[in-house]
C-alpha cells in the first residue's frame, strides 16, 4: 500500500503545482526511472521503478520477451527482472501497466559484462569506488559533485571508459576524466564519446565522472563500463537508442556489410580510391580532419543518388559530400564543381523553439546526405566525403556507409501524438504513451522521407489493436510530407493492451510497397521547455491500452456509422453526435479538421453541451476532387478534470482506519503506563508508530483530495474518423 500511495503523492503533487495555471494535457502514465538501468544477460536482478501517474501497477513489460519481471512481494515499485543469457547486447524499451494503461518507455540496458550498483557516496580520491576492469556500474549523479573510481591498470594493456547517458534516456551531460592515482587529469571527455587509454605503468587510475553543469538527482543516471580492449580496432561502445533521424535509415534491401571498405590514405587527389559506379562502401571519419576521396568515370545522361548514413548510426557526425568533374587541360588537372550535397531536409518544418506548433518538436531530417548528381559529360569524377565536425575529433568509431545508386524511388515513415499550439508562456512537450481512456480519439502526425525522387501518396493502417480500439489512416497524398493515423478507444471499450503494428503502403513502379511505420515519443515529460530541451526518440515498438478507469471528457462522432456521398461541387451536411462528460470553459469549442482535401475547412464552433451538431462543407470552396476520403475534425478545449477521484473514498477510509488504530494505541498505553515498565516502554512505541502512521494517511488524503478537485485542463479533441465518398459531378445539358 505504500508504495502505491508514494506514486499518488507524486501524482498529487504535480497536480497541485500546476493548479494556478491550466495544465496541458490530460494526465497519461509515465516511467520515469528504473534503477539499476540494466543488467547482464543471464541474470536477474532487482529494479527499483518511479513514475508519475502510474497507481495500482499490474506489471512491468519489456519490448523483448527475453526480458520478464516479477513484482517483489509487499511493494509495488521494485521488481525483479530475469534476462535469459541468449538475450542480445542492447537497449530495450521498459514500460508498466498501471490504471491509465500503459506507460511511456524508460531504456533497459542489457550487456554481457558483469555489473554493480553503486551503494555509498564515492565523491573524492579517498572514497573512491574500486571498479573492476572488465564490469559496467549502474549509478546516479551527485548533486554539485564528482564521482570518482579507481582501477588498476596493466602497463601497455589498452582500456576502455565509456559512460553512457544521453543514448539510455538519462539527462545527465557527462564529463569523464581519465586521472593518476592522486586525481591529476591525464585525459578528459566533454562529448560523451569513450576514452581509449593505454596505461603507462601499472598502478592504480582514476576516473572522474560529473555533469557538464554539475547537475544531479535519479533523473541524471549512467552506466559506467570499463573494459580491456584486444587489437587495434574502435574502442567498443556501449548500445543506445535510436534518434528520431533514424527512421530513414537504412535504405531498403541495403546488405548488411558494405560490399567495399575504403582504404587509406585516400585523402590526396592523386590517393583516390579508384571505384566503379554504383558503389557501396564503409568508412570512417578518422583520423581528424580526414577527407576521403573516390575516383569513378562516369557518362553524360547518367543521373546517380547519393547517400551517407553515419548521424542516422547514432553519431555525433555531419557529413559533407562534393562531387567534382576531373578535367585535364595541357598537361594540368582542373576540378569543376558538379554538386555539393547537405543535410537531409525534415518532411516538415520543425518547431523554432522546441515545444509549440509553429512545427513538431520532433525532427525526422539529419546531417547525413541523400541527393543526386547529373553528369552532364562523359569523364572521369571525384567524390569527396568528410565530417563537417571533424577538423578536430579524431574517433575511429566515427563511421559512415556510403552508397552511390541509380534510383531507387522508396519512403521511410515515422509517427508521433500530436502537440497542441500552445499560448504564449506555456512550455510543455510532453511523453504521450497509447494510452487510450474509454470514447477517447487521438490522432498521430505520420511523416514520410522521400527517396529518390518517389512521390506517390502513402495509405495508412494498423494493426493488432486492443479490443474496442480501431484505427484509420489519413492519407499521406502524393507528394505531400505528412498525414495522420486517428486511433479510437469505443466508449464502452474494456481494458486491454496489445502490441500495435503501423505501416505505409504505397504502390512504386507497378508493385505494392509496405513499410512500417516507426513510431517517436519524448524521453521526458517535459512541463518547461524553457529550461529544458526536450529530446524525442524512436521507440522499439508500439505498445497500445485501452483504460476503462476514466472516460474522454467529450466524444465526437460521426450520428451514423456510414460512408457520406456528395458529387463534387456540393453541399454536404455530416450530423455529428456529442458525448460531454467534463464540464468545459467558455460557451463553444472552435472546430477544424486534420485529412487531405479536408484540413482547408474554414474553422466553425460547436456550442458546449450541445447533444448533435450538423457539420455543413462546402467541396465547391474545398475543391475536393472526386474519389474516397477520410478525415477527423480536431479541437482544443479546456475541460475541469479530476485526477482518480475513486482513491479519495479509499484514502479516507484508511485515514479513520490509521486515526482507530491511534486512538486505541494511546489508550493502551496510558492503561499499562503505571503497571509494568517494560509493557509501558513497548506501547510507547506502539502508540508511535500508530501516529506516524496516521499522520501518513492524513498526508495521503490531502494529496489525493487535491488531486481530485476539479483542475482546469487543456486537451486536444479530435473525432472520430468520417468517410466521404465524393462522386463526379452530373453532367451539365451543354456538355451533353
Amino acid at each position: 500500500m505504500f508504495a502505491k500511495y508514494t506514486l499518488i503523492l507524486t501524482a498529487g503533487a504535480l497536480m497541485a503545482s500546476s493548479a494556478l495555471a491550466q495544465q496541458v494535457t490530460l494526465p497519461l502514465p509515465r516511467l520515469l526511472t528504473v534503477m539499476p538501468m540494466g543488467g547482464q544477460a543471464g541474470t536477474t536482478v532487482e529494479v527499483t521503478i518511479t513514475g508519475e501517474n502510474t497507481e495500482d501497477i499490474s506489471a512491468l513489460m519489456f519490448s523483448n520477451p527475453k526480458i520478464t519481471a516479477q513484482p517483489v512481494a509487499g511493494t509495488e515499485n521494485k521488481f525483479k527482472v530475469s534476462i535469459a543469457a541468449d538475450t542480445p547486447v542492447g537497449v530495450y524499451d521498459a514500460r508498466v501497466m498501471s490504471r491509465l494503461g500503459v506507460s511511456s518507455t524508460r531504456a533497459f540496458s542489457v550487456n554481457k559484462l558483469p555489473e554493480v550498483v553503486r551503494s555509498k557516496p564515492n565523491n573524492s580520491v579517498e572514497t573512491a569506488m574500486a571498479l573492476p576492469v572488465g564490469t559496467i556500474c549502474n549509478a546516479t549523479m551527485t548533486k554539485r559533485a564528482v564521482d570518482f573510481y579507481a582501477f588498476q591498470g596493466t602497463k601497455g594493456k589498452r582500456v576502455a571508459v565509456d559512460c553512457a547517458a544521453t543514448g539510455i534516456d538519462s539527462r545527465l551531460t557527462p564529463v569523464v576524466i581519465l586521472a593518476d592515482a592522486k586525481g591529476g587529469d591525464l585525459k578528459v571527455n566533454r562529448t560523451g564519446g569513450v576514452i581509449d587509454f593505454i596505461p603507462p605503468a601499472d598502478g592504480t587510475y582514476l576516473i572522474k565522472v560529473s555533469d557538464l553543469t554539475y547537475q544531479g538527482g535519479d533523473r541524471l543516471f549512467y552506466r559506467l563500463a570499463l573494459q580491456e580492449v584486444p587489437g587495434n580496432g574502435p574502442a567498443p561502445r556501449q548500445p543506445q537508442t535510436q534518434t528520431v533521424s533514424a527512421m530513414s535509415w537504412p535504405p531498403s534491401g541495403l546488405a548488411e556489410s558494405a560490399r567495399t571498405n575504403e582504404a587509406e590514405p585516400n585523402n590526396k587527389p592523386a590517393e583516390a580510391q579508384k571505384i566503379s559506379l554504383p558503389c557501396d562502401i564503409a568508412g570512417a571519419f578518422f583520423p581528424a580532419a580526414d577527407v576521403d576521396t573516390f575516383q569513378f568515370t562516369a557518362k553524360k545522361g547518367e543521373t546517380w543518388w547519393v547517400e551517407v548514413g553515419s548521424e542516422r548510426l547514432g553519431l555525433n557526425t555531419d557529413p559533407f559530400v562534393l562531387v567534382q568533374q576531373v578535367k585535364e587541360t595541357n598537361g594540368k588537372e582542373t576540378l569543376v564543381d558538379v554538386a555539393e550535397l547537405y543535410d537531409i531536409a525534415p518532411p516538415m518544418k520543425v518547431t523554432s523553439n522546441g515545444y509549440s506548433y509553429d512545427g513538431p518538436p520532433y525532427d525526422a531530417g539529419s546531417p547525413d546526405v541523400n541527393g543526386k548528381f547529373e553528369v552532364k559529360e562523359d569523364g572521369t569524377y571525384r567524390l569527396q566525403v568528410r565530417d563537417l565536425f571533424g577538423g578536430t575529433r579524431s574517433d575511429a568509431n566515427n563511421i559512415y556507409r556510403l552508397i552511390v545508386r541509380q534510383a531507387a524511388p522508396d519512403f521511410s515513415l515515422a509517427a508521433w501524438a500530436v502537440h497542441m499550439t500552445l499560448r504564449n508562456g506555456d512550455r510543455a512537450a510532453l511523453s504521450k504513451p497509447m494510452a487510450l481512456r474509454a470514447g477517447e480519439t487521438r490522432a498521430f502526425e505520420v511523416v514520410v522521407q522521400r527517396r529518390d525522387g518517389f512521390d506517390g501518396e502513402i495509405e495508412i493502417g494498423m494493426e493488432n489493436l486492443p479490443p474496442g480500439v480501431s484505427a484509420a489512416g489519413l492519407k499521406i497524398a502524393k507528394g505531400k510530407p505528412y498525414g495522420h493515423l486517428i486511433l479510437t478507444a469505443s466508449s464502452d471499450a474494456k481494458r486491454g493492451f496489445s502490441l500495435g503494428k503501423v505501416f505505409g503502403k504505397s504502390t512504386i513502379n507497378g508493385a505494392v510497397v509496405t513499410h512500417p511505420v516507426h513510431l517517436a515519443s519524448m524521453e521526458w515529460p517535459v512541463k518547461d521547455a524553457k529550461g529544458e530541451i526536450p529530446a524525442p526518440r524512436l521507440m522499439a515498438d508500439v505498445p497500445v491500452s485501452v483504460s476503462e478507469s476514466e472516460q474522454a471528457p467529450l466524444t465526437i462522432a460521426p450520428a451514423e456509422s456510414k460512408v457520406f456521398e456528395a458529387k463534387a461541387g456540393e453541399t454536404l451536411k455530416i450530423p455529428l453526435k456529442l458525448t460531454w462528460r467534463n464540464d468545459f470553459n467558455g460557451t463553444s469549442i472552435k472546430v477544424k479538421a486534420y485529412g487531405d482535401g479536408f484540413s482547408a475547412i474554414k474553422e466553425f464552433d460547436i456550442p458546449l453541451k450541445a447533444a448533435t451538431f450538423d457539420a455543413v462543407l462546402d467541396l465547391a470552396a474545398l475543391k475536393i476532387a472526386p474519389g474516397d476520403y477520410t478525415f477527423a475534425f480536431q479541437s482544443l478545449g479546456i475541460c475541469k478534470y479530476r485526477y482518480n477521484p475513486a482513491a479519495v473514498p479509499l484514502a479516507e477510509a484508511e485515514q479513520k482506519k490509521a486515526e482507530q488504530t491511534a486512538i486505541a494505541a494511546a489508550a493502551e498505553a496510558k492503561k499499562i503506563a503505571a503497571t509494568d515498565a517494560e509493557a509501558a516502554k513497548k506501547a510507547a512505541e506502539k502508540q508511535k508508530q500508530a501516529d506516524a502512521a496516521m499522520a501518513a494517511a492524513t498526508n495521503r488524503m490531502k494529496a489525493v483530495t487535491t488531486a481530485a478537485s476539479p483542475t482546469d485542463t487543456v486537451e486536444i479533441l479530435i473525432s472520430e474518423p468520417i468517410r466521404v465518398s465524393v462522386k463526379p459531378a452530373a453532367a451539365t445539358t451543354a456538355s451533353k
